[in-house]
C-alpha cells in the first residue's frame, strides 16, 4: 500500500479513537452507569426521565396515520431479518474455522440498551429494539461478509463505492496484478492471526 495512504488511514484511525474518546466523557456526564447489560441512571436522572414519558394512549392518538399503514410492511421485515440472523451465523460458524478466520462476535454489534430508558413507553421500546436489531444485524452481516471478501477477493472496485466495509481500504487496488497471490495470501494471514490476537465470542 502507498505510504500516503497508509499515513492518512492510520490518521483516521487516531481520530475516530478520539471521537470514542470525547463521546464516552460526554456521555459520563449524563450520570449512568453500566453493570453488564443493564444502564443503570442516577435516581434524579430516572425521575426527570419518567416526567417526560409520553402515555400510550396519548402516543397513539399523536401517531402519524402514515405510519399505521406502513408498520405491517416495516414489521414484516422481521422474518427476512432473522432468517438473514440464523443463515449468517449457520455460515460463519460452519466455515470460518475452515478458513482460519476469526468468528465475529454477535454481541459486539447487535445492542439492545433502548428499554432501559425511563422515558420512552412501552410502544416507543420495541420500536427502539426493533430498529437496534436490524441495524446491528447488518454490521454484523456486513462484517462476516467482509472477512469472506478479504480470505477470497481482497481487491479494490475501479468507481468510488459508498459505505466500504472497515477492511476494504486494505485491500489490493484494482489493476494490482503484480504478486497478486502472495499478497491475498498475507492478507488471508492477517485473518488467521485475528484468532490469536483476540479470541470471539458469540
Amino acid at each position: 500500500m502507498n505510504n500516503k495512504i497508509q499515513q492518512i488511514i492510520e490518521q483516521i484511525a487516531a481520530l475516530e479513537h478520539e471521537l470514542h474518546t470525547v463521546i464516552e466523557q460526554e456521555e459520563g456526564q449524563l450520570r449512568y452507569q453500566l453493570e453488564g447489560k443493564r444502564v443503570l441512571f442516577e435516581q434524579a436522572i430516572k425521575e426527570a426521565h419518567r416526567k417526560v414519558k409520553v402515555g400510550v394512549f396519548r402516543w397513539f392518538m399523536t401517531v402519524r396515520p402514515q405510519n399505521y399503514l406502513t408498520a405491517p410492511i416495516i414489521y414484516g421485515m422481521a422474518i427476512p431479518l432473522f432468517l438473514l440472523d440464523i443463515c449468517i451465523t449457520i455460515y460463519q460458524w460452519t466455515c470460518f474455522p475452515i478458513y482460519r478466520i476469526a468468528r465475529v462476535s454477535r454481541g459486539n454489534y447487535i445492542v439492545m440498551d433502548h428499554q432501559h430508558l425511563a422515558y420512552l413507553n412501552i410502544i416507543e421500546k420495541v420500536h427502539c429494539l426493533y430498529c437496534s436489531y436490524g441495524v446491528g444485524l447488518l454490521a454484523y452481516s456486513t462484517e462476516i461478509i467482509a472477512r469472506t471478501e478479504q480470505y477470497f477477493c481482497p481487491i479494490k472496485h475501479a468507481r468510488k463505492v459508498l459505505g466500504t466495509h472497515s477492511r476494504y481500504q486494505h485491500f489490493l487496488k484494482y489493476g494490482e496484478a503484480d504478486n497478486l497471490h502472495a499478497k491475498v495470501e498475507a492478507l488471508r494471514s492477517e485473518l488467521a492471526q485475528e484468532i490469536d490476537q483476540k479470541p470471539t465470542k458469540r
